[in-house]
């Protein structure tokens, strides 16, 4: 039945089949586990076999929507897609915003459940409750922005489309979800997910209002938090003015901006590939999701082409982390990421991670001949080209490209040096480098998809001093900050609300949100215990798969080696005593495993 922020509908699609039912949404999964991340991963749990593999039929896509979606929320537009990852086996959720979220939930489906593999390229077309399955043969094989073209010539000029690319039809193991051309749900290979499973496209529209429980109360608190967001001064001027990117001079003035495969934490030439420099040479226009008043993002055009961004992890991902200062160079790499559909973060740091390998003599001959070869050159740190040129070998998973398509970890493990991969289970890490920012390292060290800056958005206490100041070097306390920090983000992705609110809004003004939408009273000590909920869970999950303590560390690089240069200059990171405090204050035993006092104060126990 739906309830305040639902519909109340699943809709289920078996590809193997070609058949399409609708189910009812469980009352519990949307009362326990919020909607979005925790939804997708609750439905993930339940129903995907331990030590399934990723690219099997069995395996599930989940695309699911948060009970804030569609009511005009401040930021309200992100859908999370959720699924078994075929780069790290861990859990995957992966997030994006634009139009197509809120298109989604007006679809009345709370969320859509993919499952099984058709014969012959297909997409899906929900236009409100008329359900399809149409042949994508003729798609098969078109980059992102043809097909969301074509798609929309075909369905309805207003719906929204996501998409995959070349990537993700030919099995690149970082391939991405497109929607809206250039966004992406870029983290983890789900679109490679959704390749194995010829889906080429989910279009929806719709015209289902998102229910709301009290009208009256929701609009008050929504007012108060698009308030509260507009005057921040990191929403409100920092990144309005220029985009993600303006973090580029922040971090690199820190010391900790990860330069030539986190060997080093300075880049002199930061500012040739800043926010400010991007503004000034190659911006047209600012581009917003749905209900967002930042539009942080960038339509840029360069001398060949146009297209969105960089934003800011891949201008450092295809910059910095690869010696690369030419501005141009990074943005066209940057729309072949795009248009061939993986994920920029990921490929910078599997480049970069190469050229090391190379620089270092690492690589066999025949590695190097074929990469001379097809680069036209070495490859080497600040060749630009190279990075340029690997791009569009990765998308089409040829030659070298076949190696990067892998990952840095798959990589560096071929050519017998793993520790060279700056990754955590797999998934390539973000663009700060721990040794400067003590939390984030412990939050990567731990987050429950590899990698990740966003399952703990740290870089508003240690690097922006938002909502407060902490010290980046200081270890005390910093455990249960990082608790707090990823039970909030995990409820902020559940919800669907971008995870920028962060920077302005506190548990209470997500509860008020919620509370009011779904007409069950919380506040925010109980919110966070709904993101606990979800957080365990997806532990449950890693843990299924195999998972254990000696997973949740960081690469021998950042407690061996110290930062030559820059403000945070002989810095190493210490994980085992905060490794060890974390697990005490969650409740977990010495070996990371959630203990069954925990499960059953969380509502767990069944699992």
């Amino acid at each position: 039945m739906a309830t305040g922020g639902f519909h109340g509908q699943i809709l289920r699609v078996d590809l193997s089949q070609g058949k399409v039912s609708t189910e009812s949404l469980e009352d519990d999964l949307a009362r326990d586990f919020v909607g979005g991340r925790g939804l997708g991963s609750a439905i993930l749990w339940r129903e995907l076999p331990a030590q399934t593999d990723a690219l099997s039929p069995k395996n599930k896509l989940i695309f699911a929507t948060g009970p804030l979606n569609g009511t005009g929320a401040a930021l309200s537009s992100r859908y999370e897609l959720v699924t078994k990852s075929p780069l790290t086996n861990t859990i995957l959720s992966t997030n994006s915003g634009g139009r197509f979220p809120i298109a989604l939930k007006r679809t009345s489906f709370d969320a859509l459940i993919i499952e099984g593999e058709s014969q012959n390229p297909c997409y899906l077309w929900v236009d409100d409750q008329k359900v399809e399955l149409r042949d994508a043969s003729q798609l098969w094989g078109m980059n992102s922005h043809e097909t969301t073209e074509r798609l929309l010539e075909e369905t309805s000029p207003k719906a929204a489309v996501a998409c995959i690319g070349p990537a993700g039809e030919k099995g690149v193991l970082l391939a991405s979800v497109m929607n809206e051309k250039d966004r992406a749900a870029g983290r983890g290979g789900a679109g490679c997910v959704m390749g194995a499973k010829k889906l080429k496209a989910v279009v929806v529209q719709g015209s289902h209002k998102t229910p709301v429980a009290d009208p009256e109360a929701f609009q008050e608190a929504r007012k108060n938090a698009l308030t509260i967001v507009s005057e921040a001064p990191i929403t409100k001027n920092a990144l309005k003015e220029y985009g993600t990117a303006v973090l580029i001079n922040i971090i690199n003035q820190f010391g900790a901006l990860p330069t030539r495969n986190f060997q080093e934490g300075y880049f002199p030439d930061a500012d040739s590939v800043s926010g400010e420099t991007l503004k000034e040479l190659l911006y047209e226009r600012s581009v917003a999701c749905a209900t967002c008043p930042v539009a942080c993002g960038r339509a840029t055009k360069t001398a060949n082409r146009s297209g969105e961004g960089p934003e800011f992890e891949t201008m450092w991902a295809l910059g910095p982390a690869c010696g690369v200062k030419d501005l141009e160079l990074i943005t066209e790499a940057n729309y072949n990421c795009n248009e061939s559909g993986f994920d920029t973060i990921s490929a910078g740091s599997t480049i970069a991670c190469a050229m090391e390998l190379w620089e270092r003599g690492y690589l066999d001959t025949a590695t190097q001949d074929m990469i001379r070869e097809q680069l036209g050159g070495e490859l080497r740190f600040g060749n630009g080209e190279a990075v340029l040129k690997c791009t569009e070998l990765i998308g089409r998973n040829e030659g070298f490209g076949k190696l990067l398509a892998e990952g840095s970890l798959r990589l560096a493990s071929l050519f017998a040096h793993p520790e060279l991969s700056m990754s955590v289970k797999g998934l390539e890490l973000p663009a700060y480098d721990p040794r400067g920012f003590n939390a984030m390292g412990l939050a990567y060290a731990t987050s429950n998809r590899g990698g990740c800056h966003l399952r703990a958005y740290f870089v508003g206490p240690e690097a922006l001093a938002t909502p407060y100041a902490v010290d980046r070097f200081a270890s005390e306390g910093k455990p249960a900050l990082v608790i707090l920090y990823q039970d909030l983000s995990a409820v902020i992705d559940s919800l669907g609300l971008c995870i920028f609110t962060i920077f302005a809004l506190n548990p209470e003004h997500y509860a008020s949100l919620l509370s009011t939408v779904t007409g069950e009273p919380l506040d925010g000590r109980q919110l966070l215990r709904m993101g606990e909920r979800i957080w365990n869970l997806e532990r449950l999950f890693n843990l299924r798969e195999g998972f254990a303590k000696e997973d949740d560390r960081l690469p021998p690089r950042f407690s061996q080696e110290t930062l030559p240069r820059g403000h945070s200059k002989n810095q190493v990171v210490d994980l085992e005593p905060l490794l060890e405090e974390y697990y005490r204050l969650r409740g977990w035993d010495e070996e990371g495993v959630p203990t069954k006092e925990k499960l059953n104060e969380l509502g767990l126990e069944a699992v």
